[in-house]
């Protein structure tokens, strides 16, 4: 049986059996934990630059994502398959994390020093995570680190970690270069699909709630007086805020932009047949009496590049991050030493 899948019947045994949800086996034979136990004496599934990556270690990742992987695997058979894919990027995750904190360390600042991570900087997110994960409690917060077996020494130095571990992350994407337009126009005319919309209206409404005992009639009449003060010349939001009953009112009747699928059909047909800048007649339904107004308008077919410019510059930006950090750790994992168990 191979290391990984004595990782990974491990974690499933003990993540799932004291939910009842696998069999345990009787205790006269070996169990996948004990084949783990085994074949790595110290639960040690590698080493990074002489830093152990524990089955614990693995084990506190994974546990987050045990719901979710139950809820999507149709049985047990993908259910496995599932985690083993998750164990595995994990492991190259928790790899590529001690690989990049050991590069900071590597790397020496304009004195010839060592860079270290200012002591204020661990007190304070120290600080922090009691206020924020024990309520300030430092009793159990001390308690939590004795179900670690953790020292506060060794407590302080994986918060110095995951500080570094930040910094070094971030200061690799700030080193992104800017975008071109003629990358960006070369985009847009590739992937002219992916900017489709649909008709969009961005609305505003006023709603004249019916109240007991009054007739439909005494609503268009309401509704009439509103409109005629809007074809007057009021501005649509103004009167909103004056006479509208319903839960946008302080806004102006602002629904902001809506698609035709977006609303029931007594409504998309008269709105979306209204040009900017246009309302309708009163509208009236069982609760009520709606008056739509149609502030902007966007027609369906492919936005223009203009609109879509900066969109497209993000998802340019995040494949350019992507690939240089790709680049980046494979640089990290050739050079650093690591070694599988």
């Amino acid at each position: 049986m191979t290391p990984r899948r004595l990782i990974c019947l491990s974690l499933f045994s003990a993540l799932l059996s004291p939910l009842g949800l696998v069999a345990q086996e009787p205790t006269a034979q070996a169990t996948p934990s004990d084949n783990l136990n085994l074949r790595y004496a110290n639960g040690i599934a590698a080493v990074v630059e002489g830093k152990a990556i524990t089955v614990d270690d693995i084990r506190r990742e994974i546990n987050p994502h045990i719901k979710q992987l139950q809820q999507e695997a149709r049985n047990e058979q993908e259910f496995n398959q599932k985690l083993e894919a998750l164990q595995d990027e994990i492991i190259q995750n928790l790899i590529d994390r001690q690989l990049i904190i050991k590069e900071f360390y590597r790397k020496k600042n304009d004195d010839d020093e060592v860079k270290q991570i200012p002591s204020s900087y661990v007190d304070n997110r120290v600080a922090e995570i009691q206020i924020e994960q024990f309520d300030g409690d430092r009793s159990k917060f001390l308690a939590y680190l004795r179900s670690r077996g953790m020292t506060m020494r060794e407590y302080r130095k994986e918060i110095e970690e995951d500080i570094v571990y930040s910094y070094m992350r971030s200061q690799q994407r700030k080193s992104q270069s800017i975008i071109s337009p003629v990358k960006i126009e070369q985009y847009y005319n590739e992937n002219k699909d992916r900017f489709y919309q649909d008709d969009k209206c961005k609305l505003r409404m006023i709603q004249f709630t019916r109240a007991p005992g009054e007739t439909t009639e005494q609503l268009r009449g309401k509704a009439a007086e509103v409109l005629a003060k809007f074809r007057a010349g009021e501005r649509f939001d103004i009167l909103a805020k004056q006479y509208s009953q319903d839960s946008r009112r302080t806004r102006g009747g602002d629904w902001g932009w809506q698609q035709r699928t977006d609303l029931k059909k007594e409504f998309s047909e008269p709105l979306f047949a209204l040009k900017a800048g246009e309302a309708t007649e009163g509208i009236m339904m069982p609760e009520g009496c709606f008056i739509l107004f149609a502030e902007e308008r966007k027609y369906a077919g492919v936005q223009p590049i203009d609109e879509v410019r900066d969109q497209i510059e993000r998802i340019l930006l995040q494949q350019m991050s992507h690939q240089s950090q790709e680049r980046w750790l494979e640089r990290l994992r050739r050079n650093g030493y690591v070694k599988h168990y």
